[in-house]
């Protein structure tokens, strides 16, 4: 049986590696994807580091796959995946309309395909003052909620520990 689960909380709040301790639970014996998201183009030394951090601690447990845009594009049936993380994918596609954002998050639930997904909380803040950073912010939220309709489990993280909201 085919699992999607949805791991969100704030940065640093332990999301990612607890995320990947479900993905290796997933796939039993065999190794499965990490899919990363963060598009590397913006020169970010502090981002760079972080990345490195995520490297290190998946060791060599995974099989990686950078991918920017249309995930669902790289998910086979019946293999296990964890995408880290739909906030960066939405930052590399924040010019795409709300429907197509929701349309590819759809696609990526049809296939028997184990998938983790990892989404930041970004919305818990104030409202921010310039224009693109609400639309990312109410994009965020909007992309989590329909996450978490069609997940079959959904974990809140804070301080490490995960909270299970649904499933």
């Amino acid at each position: 049986m085919n699992k999607k689960i949805l791991f969100f909380g704030g940065q640093k709040s332990g999301k990612s590696k607890l995320a990947e301790l479900k993905t290796l639970e997933l796939a039993q014996t065999s190794k499965p994807y990490y899919i990363a998201t963060y598009d590397n183009s913006y020169k970010d030394y502090e981002m760079n580091i972080k990345v490195l951090k995520h490297i290190n601690q998946r060791e060599d447990k995974f099989h990686t796959i950078e991918q920017t845009s249309s995930l669902h594009s790289v998910i086979q049936d019946n293999k296990t995946y964890l995408v880290d993380c739909m906030t960066m994918w939405l930052l590399n596609n924040i010019v795409l309309k709300e429907e197509e954002l929701l349309k590819e998050i759809e696609e990526l639930f049809k296939n028997t395909a184990n998938i983790v997904f990892v989404l930041n909380d970004i919305n818990s803040g104030v409202i921010p003052l310039d224009k693109m950073s609400r639309e990312y912010v109410d994009k965020s939220g909007i992309i989590g909620q329909k996450l978490a309709s069609l997940c079959d489990e959904v974990y809140e993280v804070k301080l490490g520990l995960a909270i299970k909201l649904k499933g």
